[in-house]
């Protein structure tokens, strides 16, 4: 069986018969893919515990018909020991793995983009991002999901108006129109958020974290809401792991 390597995310596990695990990944260069680990889940496995979920690793893997088979595991950066001592940035994190899976609708479709969004994330949620500039876990996540989102295709609009264009600053926003709206293109169910909070907005899209750390709690609560409406329009139903998340 030819072997080949990819850098990855784990993305998550699933049993497999009694001692293995079926690993869902997000690859540099192969985009989403799932592999077999066989004996993983025996207490003898020596490298079982780098293929757990958040684990960024360099892998060799085996060509197989059906799945390919994993065959060695090299730690790259430790994320789950981080993570798993702070349940906020766990969950936040769990929320950005499930977002990674549910946005690559296809398996192998080179996703090198959405990739290094993720490692950055988990990076940023663990201080490993080399910045000194603090990062909330929230606005880290809604910043994500902001990014991967626009990665996708789904990029809002937080300036000009999403459906005339019209330079803004505006005053409305809607999920299923894309982002802002001026005064004429207003539809029925827009919200009307603060101005500070569609600045918010803006500057964690562009990842200004001077501007996000100097905004008020109540912006940052209510750009949390119109992050997980977008969220939830564009990938048609909203993630199990968002309810689980510190906001």
């Amino acid at each position: 069986m030819p072997l080949y390597r990819a850098e990855a995310v784990v993305l998550r596990t699933h049993k497999l018969g009694e001692a293995d695990r079926i690993i869902t990944l997000l690859t540099r260069d192969q985009g989403r893919i799932r592999a077999v680990a066989k004996g993983v889940r025996r207490t003898t496995s020596r490298w079982g515990s780098r293929l757990e979920p958040f684990s960024h690793v360099d892998l060799q893997l085996a060509e197989g018909r059906n799945l390919d088979t994993i065959t060695q595991a090299v730690t790259i950066t430790p994320f789950p020991a981080n993570l798993g001592l702070d349940y906020e940035r766990y969950t936040a994190g769990t929320a950005m793995l499930e977002t990674a899976e549910r946005i690559i609708t296809e398996d192998r479709e080179p996703a090198l983009q959405q990739f290094l969004l993720l490692v950055g994330g988990l990076r940023a949620l663990t201080g490993n991002d080399d910045t000194t500039v603090e990062k909330p876990h929230s606005q880290v996540l809604d910043s994500y999901l902001l990014r991967s989102l626009s990665v996708a295709g789904y990029a809002p609009s937080f300036d000009a108006c999403a459906r005339c264009g019209e330079m803004g600053p505006h005053r409305w926003f809607h999920p299923a129109a894309g982002g802002v709206l001026c005064p004429k293109d207003k539809l029925p169910g827009s919200a009307h958020p603060q101005p500070e909070t569609i600045t918010l907005l803006g500057a964690l899209l562009a990842g200004d974290w001077p501007t996000v750390n100097a905004s008020d709690p109540r912006h940052r609560r209510e750009a949390t809401g119109l992050v997980s409406a977008y969220l939830q329009w564009h990938v048609e139903r909203g993630l199990r792991s968002l309810a689980y998340v510190e906001r």
